[in-house]
């Protein structure tokens, strides 16, 4: 019982920021109709500004807490910035354009790790842990540092869930993801909800990267995995389905833990790839996709 307990919980806090990571994914897609490759390098940004922040904050006399609020703000903002940039200089002339959009950002991921690999170098770094030590639940030891990062990501999954189903901007995105000729004519500004829609994502990406920097290696390529995972997430969900992407990142998730403890790593990673393939063969669209 204990060990269920154990996989459960190692599940959620895996796919929290699956989730995350997902939902900025598949938020750009259903709003733009665009695959943005380029989401895990302002993950990884997020992630690496934390990273280099943090021991230059404490080098300075600022407690680790000081230093690790204000290295998330930077990080989170500076990957909006560069969202915004790349937006419109380059997603905004591809809006709805599979084929240009695809090409755009698979440059940019090349683009982006080469400037992060010079600018940041390419050594691995570690952010040290808010939270020291592990706490005891129904028989279950947790680290507190993945617990705390749990508990964040799973509180925004569930405000993100809430801005997209109860506000004026939630549902002027679903609309426009939904047909945005028929939401323009309703006097939805497709443009200005785009744009906005693709800032939104990027933040969701810029706080999944800033979250899970504590418990990981960061690196110039430090996205690239988890954007794979991302878009198996919304392939298995459905493209531009919001219940879908967290279905389908906490089926990625559950299958990392059990499969991980009961088999091996390799093991899981192509149960994972199994599972998309039999998806796709039953569920075309994925399990809640459109259409």
């Amino acid at each position: 019982m204990a060990t269920l307990l154990q996989l459960v919980l190692t599940t959620i806090q895996i796919g929290a920021v699956y989730i995350l990571f997902a939902l900025g994914l598949t938020l750009i897609f259903g709003v733009l109709k665009i695959v943005n490759f380029a989401h895990g390098q302002f993950f990884t940004l997020s992630a690496l500004v934390v990273a280099v922040v943090i021991p230059w904050l404490i080098g300075l006399g600022y407690s680790l807490f000081i230093a690790y609020i204000v290295s998330l703000v930077l990080g989170v903002v500076s990957a909006t910035l560069l969202g915004a940039v790349i937006y419109q200089l380059g997603f905004k002339r591809f809006q709805r354009d599979m084929m240009g959009s695809f090409i755009l950002s698979a440059g940019l991921v090349l683009l982006f790790e080469g400037i992060y690999l010079d600018v940041f170098g390419g050594a691995v770094r570690s952010v040290p842990a808010l939270i020291d030590g592990a706490v005891s639940f129904l028989g279950v030891r947790l680290s507190a540092q993945r617990l705390l990062i749990c508990i964040i990501a799973v509180v925004l999954t569930a405000v993100l869930t809430w801005v997209l189903a109860k506000t004026k901007f939630g549902n002027a995105l679903r609309a426009v993801s939904i047909d945005h000729e028929a939401a323009m004519l309703q006097g939805i500004p497709y443009k200005t909800i785009a744009f906005r829609g693709f800032l939104f994502a990027t933040l969701i990406g810029a706080i999944a990267g800033a979250l899970v920097a504590p418990v990981s290696s960061v690196s110039p390529t430090f996205g690239d995995s988890f954007l794979v995972k991302g878009f198996i997430a919304v392939i298995v969900g459905g493209l531009g389905s919001v219940p879908g992407a967290i279905i389908g990142s906490l089926l990625i998730a559950s299958i990392e833990a059990f499969g991980g403890f009961y088999f091996d790593p390799s093991s899981s990673t192509l149960a994972i790839f199994v599972l998309v393939m039999l998806v796709l063969l039953v569920r075309p669209k994925g399990l809640l996709g459109h259409g």
